[in-house]
């Protein structure tokens, strides 16, 4: 009986703990539950605050920024993200779709006068946000408009500023945040050239305000190329006034220019003109088809004795002994660097030779020559020097030879043809006859040793006479085919007179500009072509300018016939 109620007992207790620990369980539950969900209002809070906050920033940051855009803007808001296309075309203005001549004419932008824009790139794949912000801070800069015939969605931007915002840019497609802003009218810019040469140009400044006229704006860091013939010179924008982007459109701006990059000069295959000092002595080495250039002055008191005939103007070259040969070339400025087919002066012998600029030379004037070594065959070492020489000649015995009285009884040899006295003719052609030869070719007459007449030949193209290892580089330089950059394809001689007389890419000064400036083709306009100009020279002489007398703005080219017709003046 005792062990029944016993084992009741424990079973009673067994299911009270039982129960007991259920109940325990289930307050458990319900006060992870009420955890839980009040875990789960309070982050549902957290995110509706967040959002209400990121929304109440990014209203703010709009606001900011539409308040930025009308202050940049002056009250014009204009921002497009487009795709960049290259095109080919000069300075800084861009094309933009006609969309965007909508937008920004209905805001009154082309009552504002110029458009300026602030070129950005948009890099989705850059990792972080500082790097991102100093990415696109190094790739923006500024342009003007040219023309609103861009397709929708696109913007082509020239080279200029292609290689400015996308130089090194690997992008399968390239977007560009376009954002109108207004631009203060530059007092002050900074430049450093890329390398040396930029200053051997003659008036380099003037080079560089006619590619400025190309440009609407500059910016700090932006990088400039002047072209000058076919030469490039690349210039870093160092530093603008008023502001780090200005407008240079209808302003006055005064620039410096800075010494060149000595670091970034190897770099560079830009040709460079050394200084030579009058009579000393330069080593160089020059390549086979490649230039190596020098520079010097004549004062203008060397070129009066010179022009009086009482010294020449030598250039000498010393070659080492081998089968290496050179060509020089000389010129003057503005053409500062000579080639084969553009210079005024050279020389074409073989070995070492001697270039000497000969006394009243019409091209002799005051300033600076240019030099050009080429190296014609294989690598030459040489010494270059330039020296004003005496030109002294001594006339010896001229009236005694004119009034002797052989001269008055002398017969023509039959082998020399040369006129000798009656009294030794016979003797002379018993000599003669035996030793020399008389060259046979029309026009020649040279009379030679027997010895030498083999070596003695000509060119079959324009009949010079030549020693036969002289022939071959003779026929290579001046009767070889040429092709001209414009496409012409001619000889040496030829060549010279179509690159300085009717080429297209020659350079000539421009009256108008006063710069050196590729002349162009044959203009359009008759009557430019009646008054002689150029291409360069008929787009150049449209600008307008006051007239001195009355104000009127006059075309450049115009300029004079309104003086003489308007104020009779000649």
């Amino acid at each position: 009986m005792d062990f029944e109620l016993r084992v009741a007992r424990e079973k009673l207790e067994r299911e009270q703990r039982a129960r007991k620990e259920r109940a325990k369980a289930k307050l458990e539950r319900e006060r992870r539950a009420k955890a839980e969900a009040a875990r789960q209002r309070d982050a549902i809070e957290a995110t509706q605050r967040s959002k209400r906050l990121d929304a109440a920033r990014a209203q703010i940051e709009a606001e900011q920024r539409m308040e930025e855009s009308m202050l940049l803007g002056k009250g014009v808001i204009f921002c497009r993200t487009l795709e960049a296309i290259p095109f080919n075309g000069f300075g800084d203005k861009i094309k933009l779709p006609p969309s965007c001549f909508q937008e920004l004419s209905d805001q009154g932008a082309l009552d504002k006068g110029p458009m300026y824009f602030r070129l950005s790139v948009i890099d989705e794949l850059v990792p972080s946000v500082s790097d991102a912000t100093d990415e696109v801070e190094h790739r923006a800069t500024h342009s003007g408009v040219l023309e609103f015939t861009a397709r929708e969605g696109s913007v082509e931007l020239p080279s200029h500023v292609w290689s400015n915002l996308l130089s090194g840019v690997s992008l399968d497609v390239p977007l560009v945040e376009v954002h109108y802003v207004s631009l203060p009218k530059g007092t002050y810019a900074k430049l450093q050239p890329e390398g040396m040469g930029f200053s051997d140009i003659p008036n380099h400044k003037a080079v560089l305000e006619t590619t400025l006229r190309r440009h609407a704006t500059l910016s700090q860091g932006d990088i400039i190329t002047v072209s000058y013939g076919e030469l490039n010179y690349k210039l870093r924008v160092l530093e603008t006034k008023p502001a780090s982007s200005v407008s240079v459109l209808e302003t006055d701006i005064e620039v410096d220019i800075e010494g060149h990059d000595s670091a970034q000069e190897s770099s560079r295959n830009q040709p460079v003109l050394a200084p030579l000092v009058i009579g000393k002595v330069e080593e160089g080495i020059v390549e086979e088809g490649t230039f190596n250039y020098y520079k010097f002055s004549v004062e203008a008191a060397i070129i009066d004795e010179v022009a009086s005939g009482r010294m020449n103007i030598e250039v000498k070259i010393e070659a080492d002994a081998g089968d290496a040969d050179t060509n020089v070339y000389l010129s003057r400025h503005p053409l500062i660097f000579p080639t084969q087919h553009r210079h005024e002066w050279s020389s074409h012998e073989m070995g070492s030779k001697v270039l000497t600029v000969r006394p009243k030379d019409p091209n002799l004037v005051a300033g600076t020559y240019s030099i050009g070594v080429f190296g014609f065959k294989g690598v030459t070492k040489y010494r270059i020097s330039v020296a004003f020489k005496d030109n002294v000649k001594q006339q010896i015995g001229g009236h005694a030879t004119a009034s002797s009285p052989i001269d008055m009884e002398s017969v023509e040899c039959q082998n020399c043809k040369h006129f000798i006295s009656s009294r030794t003719i016979l003797l002379h052609e018993a000599y003669c006859f035996r030793h020399n030869v008389l060259c046979q070719h029309n026009g020649c007459g040279v009379v030679l040793r027997k010895e030498e007449a083999a070596s003695h030949v000509h060119c079959n193209k324009c009949g010079q006479a030549f020693q036969q290892e002289q022939i071959e580089k003779h026929m290579k330089v001046f009767h070889e085919p040429v092709h001209c950059p414009c496409g012409v394809i001619l000889e040496k001689e030829q060549m010279i007179e179509h690159q300085s007389s009717t080429c297209p890419l020659r350079l000539i000064m421009c009256r108008f500009c006063g710069d050196m400036v590729q002349a162009g083709s044959i203009p359009a306009d008759a009557r430019d072509r009646l008054r002689g100009l150029v291409e360069h020279e008929s787009i150049c002489g449209s600008r307008t300018a006051p007239c001195d007398s009355c104000g009127r703005a006059v075309m450049l080219k115009e300029m004079d016939i309104h003086v003489i017709a308007v104020h009779q003046k000649s």
